[in-house]
């Protein structure tokens, strides 16, 4: 059985992870109009990158597929981050 302290806070942790998610969306889905629909280079697109891919994981790998526009998008409108996100939440 897990400790009842245990369990609150992984139920908190979940419901961030979820409204993260929705963040991620809205700032694909900028990103994607933003952009005219050219978020991958050549090489991310003959990898078969999947664009949305590039708002998850570490920064490096997102800029090694981006393409310039999307590059340039970020530079104004900053990839969200889940560990940037979660600090804001829990010190608010």
């Amino acid at each position: 059985m897990t400790s009842p302290s245990f369990q609150i806070a992984v139920n908190e942790w979940h419901a961030l992870r979820d409204e993260f998610e929705l963040v991620r969306e809205a700032a694909f889905d900028v990103a994607h109009e933003a952009t005219n629909g050219v978020l991958l280079n050549a090489r991310g697109r003959s990898a078969g990158i999947d664009a949305y891919s590039l708002f998850m994981g570490n920064e490096v790998r997102a800029h090694a597929y981006a393409s310039p526009e999307l590059i340039e998008h970020w530079r104004s409108h900053p990839r969200p981050v889940f560990a940037k996100f979660e600090r804001e939440r829990c010190i608010a």
